[in-house]
């Protein structure tokens, strides 16, 4: 069904002409296009229940999409449930469809109602479209009583009602609570206001930081450059080797390269750490949990 079709505001009106389908009739024309694949019969089944697609599209209006949008997605939804009807299920096929096409018009309500993704899994979609339904009827009941609920205490009400957690409910109250803003949008109508995402604070780190982080690496490095000037060739080439490079060789690679056995060097290891930590300073011994 081409979308330019539903701009035309006649086109409800023509829909409300349509053929109206008895049962019988209605079972023939399913079973011509499951079995035959009747196109014409495809058309005229789904012709004679638009109406239900319209109807059933007005009522997600509050939501703010626009009708000839609600309408095609409800079209889309008419013609799914079209093509996997069975009709020896012994149910009409408006029955049907009903779910078919409200499914659709939901989807696209939650896909377009906001940027940020909203009603992943069945309990956010049940919440959605009856949070705001299921609040109203509590409210009105404690009010009958004279009861006075709290914000926790009505949460914990909707959560049970719906079937959900109470964290969903705060969750969705809260997208609900308002439309999407653009980060962009100034703070004030002033010539000077800023941008909103001018006050995020940034996750990086700060000018400071950076400095304190550059000098603290060069006085580790230096420390370490002087303990490794106390140890001979082979301890020297053994630290680096397992501590200090890129990728980490093992005991049992060294081993292989020195002709020594894995334990030989893992007590080389040993002495050359307990002679660095000898001839460091107590302050400077931080080097040494550092490499190990």
């Amino acid at each position: 069904m081409p979308r330019d079709t539903l701009s035309d505001t006649s086109y409800p009106r023509k829909a409300m002409k349509a053929e109206m389908l008895d049962a019988e009739t209605e079972l023939a024309l399913a079973y011509a296009w499951r079995d035959h694949r009747d196109e014409e019969a495809l058309h005229r089944l789904v012709t004679a229940y638009v109406r239900l697609a319209i109807s059933m599209a007005s009522k997600f209006r509050r939501y703010g999409a626009p009708m000839n949008d609600l309408i095609q997605e409800a079209s889309l939804g008419l013609m799914k449930a079209a093509e996997k009807f069975d009709p020896d299920r012994g149910v009409r096929f408006s029955t049907y469809a009903v779910w078919w096409i409200k499914a659709s018009i939901q989807d696209y309500v939650m896909r377009n109602w906001s940027m940020v993704r909203t009603g992943t899994t069945a309990s956010q979609k049940s919440l959605f479209f009856n949070l705001k339904r299921v609040q109203a009827q509590l409210e009105r009941e404690a009010q009958a009583s004279g009861e006075s609920l709290d914000r926790h205490q009505l949460d914990q009400m909707i959560a049970t009602e719906i079937g959900v957690s109470v964290a969903d409910v705060q969750m969705m109250t809260g997208r609900l609570a308002g439309s999407d803003f653009s980060l962009n949008a100034m703070q004030s109508n002033d010539e000077e206001g800023r941008e909103w995402i001018d006050a995020l604070e940034d996750d990086g780190p700060q000018a400071a930081e950076q400095v304190e982080d550059q000098h603290d690496s060069q006085v580790m490095q230096s420390w370490i450059n002087q303990a490794l000037d106390g140890l001979n060739d082979r301890e020297r080439f053994i630290v680096v080797a397992r501590k200090l490079g890129e990728k980490p060789r093992t005991l049992q690679c060294l081993g292989a390269e020195l002709g020594l056995s894995k334990e030989r060097v893992r007590q080389l290891e040993t002495a050359a750490f307990e002679k660095m930590r000898k001839q460091m300073t107590p302050h400077q011994r931080e080097v040494i949990a550092y490499l190990t």
